[in-house]
């Protein structure tokens, strides 16, 4: 178990708070699909949080920092999070999206007949 490698938690709701100096950034939090809920909705709200997080992230964080983006739309909420925090490499951004590969591996299995 790693615990002994937590330095420490700060709970905030306050993005700037939580990022200052972060060397890793672990970001869980997305608006979650509801019932009759338009991707267009979804993809909107997901704007708001992914951009003030990059926004915070851009201001406070290191340069180096490494952010995992784990709420979906994954890969796209880590595209606008990147896109709005300009100072840090692109390559410091990526997205947990085993949810999708999973998917995408079901769909192929079950179209070659594949158990």
């Amino acid at each position: 178990c790693a615990l002994p490698l937590l330095a420490g938690v700060l709970p905030t709701f306050k993005p700037e708070e939580a990022f200052k100096d972060v060397v890793a950034a672990f970001l869980v939090g997305a608006m979650p699909r509801r019932e009759g809920m338009e991707r267009k909705d979804l993809l909107a709200a997901n704007v708001r949080i992914f951009k003030e997080q990059g926004q915070a992230l851009d201001k406070v964080a290191r340069k180096d920092v490494k952010v995992l983006v784990v709420g979906n739309p994954a890969n796209t909420n880590a595209l606008i999070c990147s896109k709005y925090a300009p100072s840090i490499p692109k390559e410091n951004f990526t997205a947990m999206t085993r949810l999708d590969q999973n998917r995408a591996q079901s769909q192929l299995a079950a179209k070659v007949g594949v158990p």
